[in-house]
């Protein structure tokens, strides 16, 4: 039985893993997921799965495998249409089960269905990290980890110097002082390290639902290089005619009504690059997310004199991405089409509306950067 379960398990799994590669356009435009397990899966709402199987009726039936039925008549062609009840119904409605997912498992059906190349990173961060073999010995720990070779000879060796030890009837007892125990051993090992560092314009012209455009798309942004990386860093940047950094829940819900100044982010990401970010080090990751109105074309060259000689030599990899206003769309996208046309690690992207997500992150992550 328990092998049955198992087997039925596995098919309900991709079962959902199918309905959600089915539906990922649908899924990244609409949402409808919530987060859950402490952050490492999310609980996808889907219609009740049913298996086909036969079912059997009991009660008597005429004309169907008997009487007077003819070759060719279809089945049931007696059984009349519904006028429509306008009255209340006494029948609950269908309610959607929630499947869970790992985020492990999303990345990969990400990948698969954009044929995204795995992430090729760049310099090793040397880290201190726990190897998940007992190679080590320490004086305190677990019973259950205790090293009984190496607790009897401490036992042996102060049962001797003490002269407590007698040849003809050796007895050896350990003390607490003897015990030895197995553990784990830190050592140095190399680690590719990434940071992501999102841009956002937050000028009144960018409005709510720009907003979560950007929210939306930063979501699968982080779980397609978290799942190339284990040590990934995220940081924010808010700007309007100045800039800051902020967290994460500032950096989706703040909104101003200043002009726009768009070098004044690209200054602040400079900073955090140079003083927490050495290239050598670190693979780094630039997303900026406007509607594209800059206050000048003094500013305009002034962004791209700051990408040239400063942000992208640091970069994996500089990806801008222009959302549609309803104020109407700037002219940023065109002044880096025209500056970065053929750059190795640029990406441009047009996002008018939510079913354009998808696209946007092929767009994006297609290189393998």
């Amino acid at each position: 039985m328990a092998l049955r379960i198992d087997s039925d398990h596995a098919r309900f799994r991709e079962i959902v893993k199918g309905r959600v590669r089915k539906n990922l356009k649908k899924l990244i435009a609409e949402g409808g997921f919530q987060v859950k397990r402490g952050g490492r899966k999310i609980a996808i709402p889907i219609h009740e799965i049913r298996l086909p199987r036969f079912q059997h009726e009991w009660e008597p039936q005429s004309d169907v495998g008997q009487g007077s039925g003819k070759p060719g008549d279809v089945i049931g062609s007696d059984q009349q249409k519904g006028e429509g009840d306008t009255t209340a119904g006494n029948r609950p409605g269908e309610h959607p089960l929630e499947a869970e997912i790992s985020f492990e498992e999303l990345a990969r059906i990400l990948g698969e269905e954009l044929e995204l190349p795995r992430v090729r990173p760049k310099g090793k961060r040397v880290v201190r990290s726990v190897t998940g073999r007992f190679t080590g010995i320490r004086r305190t720990g677990p019973e259950s980890l205790i090293h009984f070779k190496r607790t009897f000879k401490e036992a042996l060796k102060r049962t001797i110097t003490s002269g407590e030890y007698r040849p003809g009837d050796p007895i050896v007892v350990p003390c607490r002082a003897d015990k030895r125990y197995r553990a784990r051993r830190e050592v140095l090992l190399p680690q590719s390290a990434a940071v992501i560092i999102y841009m956002m314009d937050v000028s009144g012209s960018m409005g709510d639902e720009q907003k979560e455009i950007v929210r939306r798309e930063a979501f699968w942004l982080d779980l397609w290089l978290k799942s190339n990386y284990k040590n990934l860093q995220v940081r924010y940047v808010t700007h309007d005619a100045d800039a800051r950094e902020v967290d994460r829940e500032t950096f989706f819900k703040s909104r101003e009504s200043g002009g726009t100044l768009i070098s004044s982010a690209y200054t602040v990401t400079e900073s955090i690059l140079r003083a927490d970010y050495p290239p050598s080090d670190w693979n780094v990751y630039l997303f900026h997310f406007s509607d594209g109105d800059n206050w000048s074309d003094d500013d305009n060259a002034k962004c791209v004199e700051m990408l040239s000689e400063s942000l992208l030599p640091r970069a994996n990899l500089f990806a801008y991405g222009q959302v549609k206003s309803a104020y109407g769309s700037g002219t940023f996208y065109k002044v880096l089409e025209e500056a970065f046309a053929g750059e190795e690690n640029v990406e441009l992207s047009l996002i008018n509306s939510k079913d354009e997500i998808l696209d946007s992150i092929r767009t994006f992550l297609g290189k393998g950067r």
